[in-house]
């Protein structure tokens, strides 16, 4: 399987299985928060933690 992720073909093939009739306006914007969220993902997902690692109770920034 490829790690490749494809925000257009993604939007493609959700839609009709959300119920949703993208129109070209609404593609472009959809795509574009798709890749914005993969990009959010992958930095998670590249973060090294602990086994022992646990949440903070309170956020403090």
């Amino acid at each position: 399987m490829s790690e490749t992720f494809d925000p257009a073909a993604l939007a493609e093939a959700m839609a009709p299985l959300l119920g949703l009739e993208l129109t070209p306006e609404q593609r472009g914007p959809v795509v574009m928060h798709l890749s914005i969220a993969a990009e959010m993902a992958g930095k998670l997902k590249a973060a090294k933690l602990d086994d022992e690692a646990e949440p903070a109770p309170v956020f403090t920034p």
